[in-house]
């Protein structure tokens, strides 16, 4: 019997029988996201449980079943902020950015705008919302490694 070698290519351009097993177990393979949304199917709700299923965070979870129209009401940091989350969500609509120190000074600008505008009409609830939205730049700044831009925000935000 003759022993086949996985690495050696009987086959063109290179291709290997190792190559073969690796492109059928990725085209096999079930991703976190198929898993999420069977799971979700078959009556397992509960978001802790399903990340603790899958090995993953509870906001990649409602972020997959939100994506799917599966979940609606579940906010959180990683959350996306092109759903509403109240009625104030449509006025900080495409502010939040930190893609640089410039873009962080920009969005804190906005931010404080709306801010001032809510204290002008004695709307609390809405200068509230200003402040969350600046604490998520700052954390979303800080946690992508943009110190700087973080900074921007946290000043803003101890000056409010």
């Amino acid at each position: 019997m003759q022993q086949q070698n996985f690495f050696r290519s009987d086959q063109p351009d290179g291709v290997t029988l190792f190559d073969e097993l690796d492109k059928k177990r990725k085209r096999d393979r079930i991703t976190k996201k198929d898993r999420i949304l069977k799971l979700y199917s078959e009556g397992d709700t509960d978001i802790d449980r399903l990340a603790e299923e899958v090995h993953s965070s509870t906001s990649y979870v409602a972020g997959v079943l939100n994506e799917a129209g599966l979940l609606s009401g579940y906010y959180d940091l990683y959350t996306t902020t092109a759903r509403d989350q109240n009625v104030y969500s449509k006025f900080f609509r495409n502010v939040l950015s930190f893609r640089s120190p410039e873009a962080a000074r920009e969005s804190v600008e906005r931010i404080d705008n709306l801010f001032r505008y809510f204290e002008r009409i004695g709307d609390r609830a809405g200068q509230h919302h200003a402040q969350v939205v600046a604490l998520t730049g700052r954390n979303r700044a800080r946690w992508s490694g943009k110190s700087e831009e973080a900074r921007i925000f946290a000043e803003w935000l101890m000056k409010n």
